[in-house]
C-alpha cells in the first residue's frame, strides 16, 4: 500500500517534470521579489539571481534523472528479454 502511495510522488514523464519546474520557478521568483524588497540594491539582485539559478540547476537535474531512469529501464528490459 505504501508503494502505491509513494508512486504518486514520483516524476514519471517530462510533462510532470516541466510542471514541477514551473512551480519551482514561480516560488523562486516570488521569494526573489521579497528579497528585492528586503534588500534593495545589489544585494537583493544577487539573492534574486541565486533563487532563480537554483531553479535552473534543479530543473536540469530533474530532466537528466528522467533520461537516466528511462535508459536504465530500457537496459533492464533488454536484460530480462
Amino acid at each position: 500500500m505504501l508503494h502505491r502511495i509513494g508512486r504518486l510522488f514520483m516524476i514519471k514523464t517530462r510533462i510532470e517534470a516541466f510542471l514541477i519546474i514551473y512551480a519551482l520557478a514561480l516560488g523562486a521568483t516570488a521569494r526573489g521579489a521579497h528579497y528585492l524588497q528586503q534588500y534593495p540594491g545589489f544585494g537583493g539582485k544577487l539573492l534574486f539571481l541565486a533563487t532563480t539559478g537554483a531553479v535552473f540547476m534543479a530543473g536540469a537535474k530533474i530532466l537528466d534523472c528522467l533520461k537516466y531512469e528511462k535508459a536504465e529501464k530500457l537496459r533492464r528490459d533488454i536484460e530480462t528479454f
